[in-house]
């Protein structure tokens, strides 16, 4: 059973470089490539060096490069990985859990005629059969799934692997699939870019906030405090309504779902749709002046109080503790 991965690359206009998920997703196909006795292959579209990839255990590369797809068009991109998946006979594409990648899901399982996994967070439980654990209600639950046809597409639950070094030797292709006008129903008419030191994407950290703040105004100690971190800003979906920040920067079930090592919220009172799109992470740290806010109910650590007291002194200790390192 051959192995595909869709290693997503952002373009130059967004720092031309691999994506965080795609090295998650490299790492993922080779463990479960050394289990089946097989290799890794990875389709890239308008990849700037592809090298980095052997670090994480991919094999080969086809690279793919098209100006028609300097925009993200999901059925055009699932054309590519369906034919990408035939020519190398593979039977198991692996896709991460980006917004990207969940929108083309579904066009890549069609086109193969293969089952679908979405939110997979571990390594398949079995291969014969194939059975995978699931995140299900909105990360609240696991389920088994098992997939009965002879292709198979799993969607990988961001941060639910991690990031693993296993080199391998490199070869590289060039691969031009055949890309017809069909395959663009959908055009791309604009694309609002975060401005960030650091992506939701690709954060092991996000600071997010919300209306407790009362203003953008106030914004100013979020980004501190994410800039000492290393963070990237997020914000709840009334904020983002209301203009104070932009809709990229959205996070929840309605919003980007993020899944980092660390979420802080500050100011936010935890709407069941905001719990839902960041549940996956592993710390989530509270403040908020209402002991009542719903969120402190799924906190890991929660700190009740004042946000313009306690954030400014976070942010002090925080310098301290950077400053002895």
């Amino acid at each position: 059973m051959s192995i595909l991965i869709y290693a997503e690359y952002a373009p130059e206009a967004s720092g031309g470089k691999f994506k965080k998920v795609a090295f998650e997703l490299a790492s993922y196909a080779k463990k479960v490539a050394e289990t089946l006795g097989t290799t890794v292959t990875a389709v890239t579209i308008n990849a700037g060096d592809v090298s980095e990839l052997a670090k994480y255990g991919v094999d080969k590369v086809l690279k793919v490069n098209n100006d028609k797809l300097s925009g993200f068009t999901a059925k055009a991109y699932a054309d590519v990985i369906k034919q990408a998946a035939i020519k190398e006979n593979v039977k198991l594409v692996l896709l991460s859990s980006t917004t990207d990648s969940v929108y083309l899901a579904s066009f890549v399982a069609v086109a193969l005629e293969a089952g679908y996994a979405s939110n997979v967070v571990g390594l398949p439980i079995s291969t014969s059969p194939f059975l995978v654990k699931r995140t299900a209600f909105s990360n609240k639950a696991f389920n088994t799934t098992e997939i009965e046809t002879e292709i198979k597409v799993l969607g990988l639950a961001k941060n639910s692997y991690g990031i693993f070094e296993t080199p391998s030797t490199l070869t590289q292709e060039d691969f031009n699939p055949i890309i017809g006008e069909n395959d663009f129903g959908v055009k791309v008419e604009s694309v609002e870019k975060i401005s960030g030191k650091v992506s939701i994407a690709d954060a092991d950290i996000v600071v997010s906030a919300g209306r407790g703040l009362k203003g953008p105004e106030n914004w100013g100690m979020v980004e501190e405090l994410a800039t000492v971190l290393g963070a990237a800003t997020a914000c709840s979906k009334p904020v983002s309504d209301l203009g104070w920040r932009p809709h990229g920067e959205h996070v929840g079930q309605t919003g980007k779902p993020v899944a980092t090592n660390l979420y802080i919220a500050i100011g936010i009172s935890g709407a069941i749709q905001h719990i839902a799109g960041i549940n996956s992470s592993k710390v989530k740290v509270v403040i908020n002046s209402d002991p009542e806010a719903p969120f402190f109910k799924v906190a890991d650590y929660g700190i009740v109080g004042d946000a313009f007291e306690i954030v400014p002194k976070l942010i002090e200790k925080f310098k301290a503790f950077k400053a002895q390192i």
